[in-house]
């Protein structure tokens, strides 16, 4: 559930029942005078209790009681309204995530998830790491859920020194697990971890309401938030990558071929179709698979033309990256006015956007938005948005954007450079920005100076910090530092204007006999594509002495021309 290895000792406390009921309550947002009077039983009926003062313990009840029965009135309101909408089955058959699906073929499917939510219960496992670190994993995956589409109505933390192999959960806390979806009215139950199939199964089989992970969570998130062809047919691969191994067969669709006596006896009537339904579905999900990955290796040479034509061009290259939701578009827009969507929201993008920006000294780059990371990234993403990630891998300098008001700032950090490791760009220079500073505690931002020597601390929401940043930007990205001396032929004229798209530092320009003397400043990787035209050795020695002739002349007429006549001293 944590990303820090920090394991649970044989030897350690484990926490109470109450200090993990805290944790899920400080992450929904919840009271702990609420939270510690309210439990509830088998059927779902409410009890108080109180550990404090009598009085507290009576105006906490008279408060439960009167907003029990507000939130009685309500319900019943809705259960007389509920005869208008689906029946109970079609209703259920809508819920958001059944087979990983976000396809909306049916106007009464948007109709129906804007007049109610798909109503979920939070699962997670503390293995490892500190109290803390579990609060901060459970509440992304309420914040993932919320993303979804979802209302978290309760959630359970459960320490363990390692997830149960049978239903991931220990017997009892997964009893108790059932008593909350039944006292919630919940559809759905999420785990914030990868399950096992035969883990689903059981923990569904225990809860009697769907249940899914949080893989299964994050690749819905992308499937709805994907606008681009690659986008989608990215997400959907990773949709059936992760599907494969989690087929279901039933009943007679398990059935085998089998012949005369090999049928056990059974004789005429034995056989079967010859392959179970399992076995299509998995043929059918391969085939769309091995189709899927064409069309994006298809589409991937649009992509690196783009990235070729930036490289022989010679501008230099940064990628925006970082955490999802940690303001990545809203710097982009800072910086180049791209009016790329911004949503308070993960995964709000998913296809990469490129911008043309340019340093205070008139230096050219471009800017790519990048799709957000986030804890535990399914490696199916990694490998579907691969040929988006390397957008990442050929910048010439990450901005790795990082929320500074998170709770773990530093959490978000190692999650990201996993990522950016997954994709071999840990050798390019990287640039922490500490975004949302208006909104940062100054100790963590102080924490996080001493932690993060190349940072730079900014609000793309206020401006703050923004110059500072271009200036860094200007300080890090490939800058010409290497002296050439040409001689372009008049016939290759279009050599000087490629200087200039190449952002060199022109020093002198001189016209010859033979064509155009140019000194300037280039990038290594220009000096190496202009060696036909470097001048060098005895021919440059006797040009810079002609050219020193010809200036000084040039220099001594203008003198001239200055000098008063003598009717005009007279």
């Amino acid at each position: 559930m944590n990303s820090k290895n920090t394991p649970v000792s044989d030897t350690e406390k484990l926490p109470s029942d109450e200090q993990l009921r805290r944790t899920v309550d400080r992450v929904l947002g919840r009271s702990q005078a609420a939270a510690s009077v309210t439990t509830y039983d088998a059927a779902g009926t409410a009890h108080h209790s109180d550990n404090s003062s009598s009085t507290h313990g009576n105006n906490s009840r008279r408060v439960l009681d009167t907003r029990a029965r507000e939130i009685s009135d309500v319900q019943r309101e809705h259960s007389e309204y509920d005869g208008d909408q689906e029946d109970l089955a079609e209703r259920r058959a809508l819920r958001r995530t059944a087979n990983l699906s976000t396809e909306l073929e049916d106007v009464t499917e948007v109709e129906y998830r804007q007049l109610r939510l798909e109503r979920v219960v939070l699962a997670g496992l503390w293995t490892e790491g500190t109290v803390e670190d579990a609060e901060n994993s459970l509440r992304e995956l309420a914040a993932l859920a919320e993303t979804a589409g979802s209302e978290v109505l309760d959630g359970l933390v459960q320490r363990r020194l390692k997830p149960d192999p049978g239903t991931f959960l220990g017997s009892g806390k997964a009893l108790e697990l059932k008593d909350i979806v039944e006292a919630t009215g919940a559809d759905t139950v999420i785990v914030d971890s990868e399950l096992a199939p035969s883990q689903r199964r059981a923990l569904e089989d225990i809860v009697k309401v769907k249940v899914i992970d949080r893989t299964a969570l994050i690749l819905d998130i992308f499937a709805q938030h994907a606008k681009s062809r690659e986008g989608k047919a990215q997400v959907e691969l990773a949709q059936l990558e992760y599907m494969l191994p989690r087929l279901r067969g039933w009943g007679a669709s398990l059935s085998r071929q089998a012949g005369g006596r090999a049928a056990a006896g059974e004789g005429i009537g034995s056989r079967g179709p010859g392959e179970t339904k399992i076995e299509m579905d998995r043929r059918r999900l391969r085939a769309r698979m091995a189709k899927l990955k064409r069309e994006i290796a298809a589409m991937a040479p649009a992509r690196e033309t783009k990235r070729l034509n930036r490289r022989r061009n010679r501008v230099p290259s940064v990628a925006i990256a970082g955490y999802t939701n940690a303001g990545k578009s809203s710097l982009l827009n800072r910086l180049t006015d791209a009016g790329v969507l911004v949503e308070n929201a993960l995964f709000a993008t998913l296809d990469p956007t490129v911008r043309k920006a340019q340093t205070p000294d008139g230096i050219g780059y471009t800017l790519s938005d990048t799709v957000g990371f986030v804890r535990s990234l399914p490696t199916q993403l990694v490998e579907a948005f691969r040929s988006t990630l390397e957008e990442v891998a050929d910048a010439d300098v990450i901005l790795h954007v990082v929320d500074a008001s998170h709770p773990d700032p530093e959490g978000q950090i190692r999650a990201v450079r996993e990522v950016i490791a997954e994709v071999d760009a840990r050798h390019i220079p990287e640039i922490i920005v500490l975004n949302k500073a208006d909104a940062a505690d100054p100790f963590v931002l102080e924490r996080m100076r001493q932690r993060e020597p190349e940072h730079v601390i900014v609000s793309a929401r206020t401006g703050e910090g923004i110059e500072e940043l271009k200036q860094k930007i200007a300080d890090t990205i490939p800058r010409p530092s290497i002296e050439v001396k040409l001689l372009i032929p008049y016939s290759h004229g279009e050599i000087i204007s490629r200087l200039h798209e190449w952002d060199a530092e022109i020093k002198s320009t001189d016209f010859v006999s033979d064509g155009t003397f140019v000194v300037a400043l280039v990038r290594e990787d220009v000096a190496s594509e202009l060696s036909e035209y470097v001048l060098e050795g005895d021919l440059l020695e006797v040009l810079e002495e002609e050219l020193a002739e010809a200036h000084a002349l040039a220099e001594a007429t203008a003198s001239d021309s200055e000098q008063p006549s003598n009717s005009e001293a007279l």
